[in-house]
C-alpha cells in the first residue's frame, strides 16, 4: 500500500471537482498537501481558472500562498463554494473523526459554511465503526474542571490551537457517534470536538491503489 500516492490520487480527484471562479476552503493535513499541488497546478494549466480560497490553519494558508493560490480570510464570505478536507476516520453512513492536526474547529467552521464538504483519504481511513481518540479543543479557563467532567481525556503535547485552544483526546468509548457528539457539545468548557455528522459531509474520495471510490452521503 503506496500511502502517499493514494492521497495524490484522492487529492487529484478532488482538484478536478474545482471550477473557475469558485470560493473554495483548505483543510489542514498530509492529505491536503497534495490537494494543494493538485489545485495550484490545475489553476496554471488553465490559465482562466481563478480561485479565491478560505484556508483553516496557518500551515495550509502558508503552503497555498507559497504555490500562487489566492487565500483570503474567512470573514470574506458568506458561503463557500466547495469545501476539501482528509479525515481520520470515515464510517460506511457519513460518520468522520477529524482533528489529527488539531485544526478541527475552523475545519469544521469551514465545511458547515459550504455548498458542498467533500472529503479526501486513502484506503486507511475507512472503519466500519468510529473509535478513540476523538479530538477535542478546550478553554484553557477551568481546565481541570472539564476534564474532571468529560472523564477519560488526555491532553495532547501540542502548540494550542490558531485560536488558542488547548488541544486534547477523548480516548474513552465511543458507542452511538450522536450520543457522544451531543454530550461533548454540551459540556461547558469544550470549544469543539472531532466528531463530524453525516449530515454535513457531501461525498467521501477513497483511495484505494490508483482508484479512487467515491461515497456519496448528504
Amino acid at each position: 500500500m503506496d500511502i502517499e500516492l493514494e492521497e495524490q490520487v484522492a487529492a487529484d480527484a478532488a482538484a478536478s471537482l474545482v471550477e473557475d471562479g469558485m470560493v473554495v476552503g483548505l483543510g489542514t493535513g498530509s492529505t491536503v498537501s497534495h490537494l494543494l499541488r493538485a489545485l495550484a497546478h490545475r489553476a496554471l494549466a488553465h490559465r482562466a481558472l481563478a480561485l479565491r480560497c478560505v484556508a483553516t490553519s496557518p500551515r495550509t494558508e502558508e503552503a497555498a500562498r507559497r504555490l500562487g493560490l489566492a487565500v483570503e480570510p474567512f470573514g470574506t464570505f458568506e458561503r463557500l463554494d466547495l469545501a476539501i478536507d482528509g479525515a481520520d476516520q470515515i464510517t460506511p453512513d457519513g460518520w468522520l473523526v477529524k482533528g489529527g492536526g488539531a485544526a478541527h474547529t475552523r475545519e469544521k467552521l469551514v465545511a458547515i459554511s459550504a455548498e458542498r464538504f467533500v472529503v479526501i483519504a486513502d484506503s486507511r481511513k475507512p472503519v466500519p465503526r468510529l473509535h478513540g481518540p476523538i479530538p477535542l479543543e478546550l478553554l484553557e479557563f477551568g481546565l481541570s474542571s472539564t476534564l474532571r467532567r468529560l472523564g477519560t481525556v488526555h491532553l495532547r503535547d501540542v502548540p494550542r490551537s490558531p485560536d488558542g485552544g488547548v488541544i486534547a483526546d477523548f480516548t474513552g468509548h465511543v458507542g452511538d457517534p450522536a450520543v457522544l457528539a451531543e454530550v461533548l457539545s454540551g459540556t461547558p468548557g469544550v470549544i469543539e470536538h472531532g466528531l463530524f455528522s453525516p449530515a454535513m459531509v457531501t461525498m467521501a474520495l477513497v483511495a484505494r491503489g490508483t482508484e479512487v471510490e467515491t461515497l456519496l452521503f448528504a
